[in-house]
């Protein structure tokens, strides 16, 4: 089994849990995700399966879409519902208000992660000290909030938002900031992503449609599988005749290759997906390939 497998990740599941599953469906160990989610969190998790776990570090797109619901009037621990009640406060502000503030969030920005996140601080990390009652310095890290749509009030003092941000995003983080920049306090009361990178949710299955793959049969499991070239599709396309594929296969650069300077996804003459490469100053040579060297 090789390839990109989009989970619809269940809620109340953490992301090792997909992980942990996933190894027993597909019978191996070879797994990788891509931008873990939190436990009360669903939606997309790309899981990079076999030989396509190499590319979980090199994708192009690391941008995530969020659907999230803002609860205005209560402040927890988590900075979700998930959590215990810090404060609670008269709710004095509702959608205008909220209108009025959101374009400031838009652009770069600096972003403390919450206590209650994976961060590592010397191996640690912070919410198994959060849950200790232990709370230390976090350094803010830049993220970058590309938009922000408002998505209407599907209950009292509740605002759905769609929020797409760089990686390292934290949604519960910004939704308190918006909150408290409307002068309230807030929480997030459901999240949902949408978009992880070029992957979506038509792209997305559940683990009971992902068990009945498996159920059917080898063929049936693969054919849920998205191809590892997909995380690549932005960069041009190299068709590397056999003398050159062999290079690849062999790590030998390639002189005066007629091809202008810059990073390509290869295939060969028959349309096998092999890998990258760079071509600089007309010598073209492999960055990383994704089959077995002939």
């Amino acid at each position: 089994m090789q390839g990109i497998l989009i989970v619809d990740k269940p809620m109340e599941w953490t992301s090792f849990d997909v992980i942990a599953k996933l190894r027993g469906i597909l019978g191996t160990r070879k797994l990788g995700h891509s931008g873990t989610l939190d436990p009360m969190a669903t939606g997309v998790l790309p899981v990079f399966c076999g030989g396509a776990s190499k590319a979980v570090d090199l994708q192009l797109d690391h941008t995530k879409t969020y659907c999230a619901r803002l609860r205005l009037g209560m402040q927890t621990d988590t900075g979700d519902i998930t959590g215990t009640v810090l404060e609670t406060a008269p709710v004095t502000a509702g959608e205008k208000e909220l209108l009025a503030v959101l374009p400031r969030f838009l652009g770069p920005r600096m972003q403390t992660p919450p206590m209650y996140s994976a961060v590592k601080i010397n191996g640690q990390p912070l919410y198994k000290l959060a849950r200790e009652g232990v709370t230390v310095e976090r350094k803010a890290r830049p993220i970058e909030i590309l938009d922000i749509r408002y998505g209407g009030s599907p209950a009292e003092n509740e605002y759905l938002l769609t929020v797409r941000c760089s990686k390292g995003t934290y949604i519960r983080t910004l939704l308190e900031d918006i909150a408290a920049a409307t002068g309230q306090k807030g929480t997030m009361s459901a999240l949902r992503r949408t978009t992880a990178g070029v992957y979506t949710e038509a792209d997305a299955h559940t683990l009971e449609e992902i068990q009945a793959a498996k159920d059917a049969g080898p063929e049936a499991l693969q054919a849920l599988m998205l191809p590892v070239e997909s995380v690549f599709e932005s960069l041009p396309l190299l068709v590397a005749e056999p003398r050159v594929e062999q290079h690849l296969y062999n790590g030998c650069p390639t002189s005066r290759y007629p091809a202008a300077d810059g990073r390509y996804r290869v295939r060969n003459a028959e349309g096998r997906f092999l890998g990258l490469a760079n071509i600089t100053g007309g010598v073209l040579k492999v960055e990383k390939l994704f089959v077995e060297r002939n």
